[in-house]
């Protein structure tokens, strides 16, 4: 790549800040009309479109320069710095109104592609000189954002060049996306067959009928508060499964203790993961025998418990968490997609219920929670039916990781010039692993 540097000031058309805090209430938003944004929706490289507020028409129009607009970038200037994406193309609407705490972009589409000018943004050296007028004091921010913005210089080759660059980066992003749809999907299918067999009580009779629907008895729980078919019982957790393991961190003053190949499992880890493909933090061998009691196979499950409570997903390797997370080791292995999601509603019921956020179960806590224990066979039966659908999520996430490997070494050697558009084809076979299956 030219190492020629332009200066982010001759390559824009219109830089703008986003409306004052106080031009934004709760009471201006509506049910419909022009999202606004908000850090959640610049997670990514473009613009995620997964949930939004929305003002009227009418109120957006007098936002004038803080609509933003196809093509356009977007980014964070106080809150969590960093952030940066692009509006595509094809997204779902025409405008948008930006917050209060980001700014917007508009380029010269004749000089520079927006994908690629964001793709830039995203590696190490570009995050350096977006976050080089950082401030310390108090919420982070970008000092005079906009004005030290247009001062920033980048690397900027032809622009059929950095067309090249950045279809090469969309392709694998838009394959990750894939995914990631096919996988929600998958889940909301699992959840709803959940709902249907273990909530409705509408799971297959002996004659194959639903269960509820077809005159089958339901009988009322006390220790439930709730009415349950007949013949099904409620124990508490550890009666259904023994083996409950409460996480712990070794020493961290110890760094010998940490960045090897065991997994360590802490919140983040589990938020927003069916299962965990990947972890931030890692134990080296003899950090995790410091505590050899606290390992968990894989395939168990994890939950938060202190902070976060009630987020709920499968291990996928061998692995040790802090002591955030409570883990059910399933020895009875049809127990183990039922109490994932029993988990999940228990913790959104429950919040629901009480109003709280349950901000610390201790172990004894969590064993004692009260579970409806359906007919083993049921379970089997749930189990065999959903087992293809989990391990394809399984799978899909684990290539979403490669794929990210992959995407992220690709970024910053295209824009570095070490790969050149054309080569970095033998790079795209991405090394294929075993595919993981839990098994019966």
């Amino acid at each position: 790549m030219n190492k020629h540097l332009t200066k982010v000031s001759s390559i824009i058309d219109e830089i703008s800040m986003g409306p004052f805090g106080s031009d934004i209430k709760v009471e201006n938003f509506v049910n419909d009309g022009v999202p606004v944004l908000n850090g959640s929706n610049l997670t990514g490289f473009k613009l995620k479109e997964d949930a939004f507020k929305y003002v009227t028409i009418e109120k957006a129009k007098t936002f004038k320069k803080a609509i933003a607009k196809r093509g356009d970038i977007v980014i964070t200037h106080r809150g969590t710095l960093g952030q940066i994406a692009f509006i595509p193309d094809n997204s779902k609407f025409d405008e948008y109104v930006i917050s209060q705490s980001q700014f917007r972009v508009a380029l010269n589409r004749k000089m520079v592609d927006p994908a690629f000018f964001v793709y830039f943004f995203h590696t190490s050296e570009g995050q350096k000189r977006l976050l080089a007028n950082k401030c310390h004091v108090g919420v982070p921010a970008l000092a005079q954002a906009t004005t030290n913005f247009k001062l920033v210089e980048i690397p900027l080759p032809n622009l059929t060049t950095q067309q090249q660059i950045a279809s090469v980066l969309s392709s694998l992003d838009s394959k990750i996306e894939l995914n990631n749809r096919i996988n929600a999907e998958l889940e909301s299918m699992a959840k709803t067959l959940y709902d249907y067999w273990f909530v409705q009580f509408d799971f297959p009779n002996a004659e194959g009928k639903p269960y509820k629907s077809s005159g089958g008895k339901i009988v009322w729980s006390d220790d439930l508060k709730r009415n349950i078919p007949e013949g099904w019982k409620v124990f508490d957790l550890d009666k259904i499964e023994k083996n409950i393991v409460t996480g712990k961190t070794p020493s961290t003053s110890n760094k010998n203790y940490f960045n090897g190949d065991i997994p360590f499992i802490c919140i983040g880890d589990v938020r927003g993961n069916m299962h965990i493909t990947k972890t931030e933090m890692t134990l080296s061998k003899e950090g995790a025998k410091m505590q050899a009691n606290k390992y968990i196979p894989k395939g168990a499950i994890c939950v938060t418990c202190i902070a976060s409570p009630g987020l709920v997903g499968f291990t996928t390797k061998d692995s040790q968490t802090n002591q955030q997370l409570n883990s059910i080791v399933c020895n009875s292995i049809e127990n183990r997609y039922y109490l994932y999601f029993y988990l999940i509603d228990y913790f959104k019921y429950a919040k629901a219920k009480t109003g709280n956020t349950f901000a610390n179960m201790n172990k004894g806590d969590f064993s004692s929670i009260k579970v409806l224990k359906p007919h083993k066979e049921i379970l089997i039966s749930f189990s065999n039916v959903l087992d293809s659908s989990i391990n394809k999520i399984l799978n899909n996430s684990i290539e979403n990781q490669q794929l990210t490997s992959l995407r992220d070494w690709l970024l910053s050697m295209l824009m570095n010039g070490q790969v050149k558009v054309g080569d970095e084809e033998r790079y795209m076979l991405v090394a294929a692993e075993p595919r993981i299956e839990y098994g019966k």
